[in-house]
């Protein structure tokens, strides 16, 4: 007897498995394994979250007025220009349903989101991954990757397990260098956390042209995965494909009204953009002054990739150390740096007990 066959392309694929949350052995773990914000969203967010419980009763608004005004405003850019959506995991998906078409090539560079790749490999496309020899996208590595047959190309700056970012000056050369029917979609999920001079997160590309796109989330630095909420802003040409077959109410009211409080909230961004550079710089100092074994690779995040490569000391040991003290990290396998442990910025008692577990053993 037959049964229903889906699309060949699945066969590949593995289910998304997300950091882990719980321990056996303990009933509060520190959890510090998934990027979250530990300092949580702003109060004006949770406010505007428990005033939309009033509401529940009525279809969200599906022209997303509200929330793109309220992003718009906060980054100078056409509101007119953004759409908003189910986290920006449901954008990237509209985007590759968009525009790539099976046997389609889509470059990813190396350290990109993983449901990204799904998306594309659910798509029916070919997948060709672009090395990130300094653990930062490369241009050279994104660029020797292209050919005829791509219709996308993908990085995320900053990445993820590193938290290192294409400069300013790579990225304009390689929007420049890339074919017209190329489609460059930027990956922003950490872009709120980086200051640095040479940094763009992809705004000003999308406003000189018809082929590049920026994606943002409220999950990391505005404390709202739970929410589910994210936003892209793209050329109109980009913007009609998707809202041609964007569900017309793909974002929660209580979501939308949470992240427009949240991003309008300009004095509580600054504050965990502050807090989470100040706690990385002393946890990297605490690397370089008591864990001999470990180094520190340079993170522009939420979060820092400890690599152990003194031939004692493994990332598997280190993980092992943290979870029988109650704390999750998570290691990185096939998809990261080998050896590596990558690790959340916590709260400050938090980043002294994750220092303490590791400085004790690497002392072992």
């Amino acid at each position: 007897m037959s049964i229903p066959s889906p699309r060949p392309e699945l066969a590949g694929l593995a289910p998304y498995i997300q950091g882990k949350c719980e321990l056996a052995q303990c009933t509060a773990p520190i959890k510090l394994s998934a990027n979250e914000s530990h300092l949580g969203p702003s109060p004006l967010a949770i406010e505007a979250y428990k005033n939309a419980a009033s509401l529940l009763q009525n279809y969200p608004d599906g022209s997303q007025t509200a929330l793109r005004q309220a992003i718009g405003a906060a980054f100078g850019l056409s509101a007119e220009q953004i759409v908003c959506g189910n986290g920006s995991d449901e954008l990237l998906q509209l985007l590759i349903r968009a525009y790539v078409r099976t046997g389609d090539e889509v470059v990813f560079s190396r350290f990109s989101f993983t449901m990204a790749m799904v998306h594309a490999t659910a798509q029916g496309a070919k997948l060709r991954i672009a090395d990130e020899p300094r653990l930062r996208p490369d241009t050279d590595s994104l660029l020797a990757a292209v050919t005829p047959r791509t219709r996308m190309v993908f990085l995320a700056s900053p990445n993820n397990p590193v938290g290192q970012y294409l400069p300013k000056s790579e990225l304009w050369r390689l929007h420049r260098a890339l074919p017209e029917q190329v489609l460059l979609v930027m990956d922003g999920a950490y872009a709120d956390y980086v200051v640095a001079a040479d940094f763009e997160a992809g705004a000003a590309l999308v406003d000189a042209g018809s082929n590049a796109v920026m994606t943002r989330t409220f999950s990391k630095l505005y404390g709202l995965a739970g929410l589910r909420i994210g936003w892209a802003y793209m050329p109109p040409n980009v913007l009609d494909s998707l809202q041609r077959i964007r569900t017309p109410f793909n974002a929660s009211a209580d979501a939308m009204a949470a992240a427009a409080a949240a991003v309008s909230d300009l004095r509580y961004r600054d504050h965990v953009r502050d807090y989470t550079a100040r706690e990385m710089g002393r946890i990297k100092a605490a690397v370089a002054e008591r864990m001999p074994g470990a180094e520190y690779v340079p993170s522009f995040a939420n979060f820092y990739l400890l690599r152990f490569a003194d031939g004692i000391h493994t990332a598997a040991g280190a993980a092992t150390a943290l979870e029988d003290n109650g704390i999750i990290p998570r290691p990185m396998g096939s998809g990261g740096p080998a050896d590596c442990l990558r690790i959340t910025v916590g709260l400050g008692h938090e980043n002294d007990a994750v220092i303490a577990v590791l400085a004790n053993y690497l002392k072992g």
